[in-house]
Order: C-alpha cells, then sequence, then structure tokens
C-alpha cells in the first residue's frame, strides 16, 4: 500500500493520538511517520534504545513500534523499559527476519502483537486493533518442528541480538570463527518446508 492511498485505518479507528516509531532505518522509519501523520497520529521517532528512551521519558506516546534489531540494546530490551515508563502503551514489534522464538518473546514480554517487515502504516494498525487476540499464542504453542538449518539461523540471530549486533562478541559466544559467523550472516533464512510461509527478504539487510 502506498502512502498515498486511502488509509483503512486512522488513529481515532485505534483510539489513539500519539506514536512512537523507533527503526535505525532512517528512510523507513520516515516514510512510516509521514503515513502515521497522515492517518491522524503525533509522531515522535528514535534511532537506537537510548534514543527511544529519551524522547518516551519526556513525552509517553499511546503507542509503539519498535524494530527488534538495531545496534546496541535490542527491541526487546526497549519493549521491557517502556512498559515499566508507560504500562499502558500498546507496542508493536517489527522484525526483518522471521522468528517464531523472537515472535513468542515480544508477545510475552508485553507487545501486543508481532508483525514482520515490510509492514505499512495500515498492517501495523490492524495488528494493534487485533491486540486482544494475537496472532503470536502467549500460552502453550504448537508449531511444526523447523529444520536443523533453520534452528541454527534462528539461534545465531538471537545469539548476534543478544550482543548488540557485536560479529566478534557473538562468534565469542557461538564458538565459531569470526569469518565463519560472517558467512552464515550473508545466508538467507533457510526454507521449512513445514512452515507457510517464507521470509523473502536477506536477515542481514537493514
Amino acid at each position: 500500500m502506498t502512502d498515498d492511498s486511502a488509509p483503512v485505518y486512522t488513529a481515532a479507528d485505534v483510539g489513539a493520538d500519539s506514536i512512537l516509531l523507533v527503526d535505525d532505518t532512517v528512510i523507513l522509519r520516515d516514510r512510516l511517520a509521514m503515513a502515521m501523520r497522515q492517518r491522524g497520529f503525533l509522531v515522535q521517532t528514535a534511532g537506537s534504545y537510548d534514543e527511544a528512551v529519551e524522547v518516551f521519558h519526556h513525552s509517553p506516546t499511546d503507542l509503539a513500534v519498535l524494530d527488534l534489531r538495531m545496534p546496541g540494546r535490542s527491541g526487546l530490551d526497549l519493549l521491557r523499559k517502556l512498559l515499566q515508563l508507560s504500562p499502558n502503551t500498546r507496542i508493536i514489534m517489527l522484525s526483518g527476519f522471521g522468528s517464531i522464538p523472537a515472535s513468542i518473546d515480544a508477545v510475552r514480554a508485553g507487545a501486543v502483537n508481532f508483525l514482520s517487515k515490510p509492514a505499512d502504516a495500515d498492517d501495523i494498525l490492524a495488528a494493534i486493533t487485533r491486540g486482544d487476540d494475537p496472532t503470536v499464542p502467549t500460552g502453550e504453542v504448537s508449531f511444526p518442528a523447523p529444520s536443523l538449518a533453520r534452528n541454527e539461523w534462528e539461534h545465531i540471530h538471537r545469539v548476534l541480538s543478544d550482543c548488540g549486533g557485536n560479529i566478534s562478541e557473538a562468534a565469542r559466544r557461538l564458538g565459531i570463527h569470526r569469518r565463519s559467523l560472517q558467512r552464515k550472516l550473508r545466508k538467507r533464512a533457510p526454507e521449512d518446508p513445514a512452515s507457510p510461509e517464507v521470509i523473502e527478504n536477506d536477515p542481514t539487510a537493514q
């Protein structure tokens, strides 16, 4: 959906006036900010954990959209911090790579929903309206068993996220050479035949 299309959802539809958008990719963040302003929101933006906390501390918002992977501390860390500051803020987590464990982590930590990139303004607002029925269940979860390659790929990216994107530290924790890790990070997510959806985006493209 392009920015000049008629919006499906507006601020009034989701019962909110303000929104915080946190993504280290400036072009994507600014485009989404423009779309949200067109839908009637007062928009705040940030590109990192520290910047987002400072902005939110001075001006808490009704909604927040957080990128899972950013330089420094992760979107999950930010999610927990924002909910400490404002428990009633409704938060959507975005990620450029698909991950069932990350989805579950985000919802269990308090996100109302989780979306894979790319997600436009109406995708995000639709996910917020589904907040009472999140696409990722919070209780006992039954998913088809992923392949060994998929498990390895997801584990590597979770460790890298925990290390704030530091490849050297992630390689140390994983017990592999830095160059070996770099080669693995250049690969796309392995296709899982049991999964109905295949993420098309390169997981390292941010």
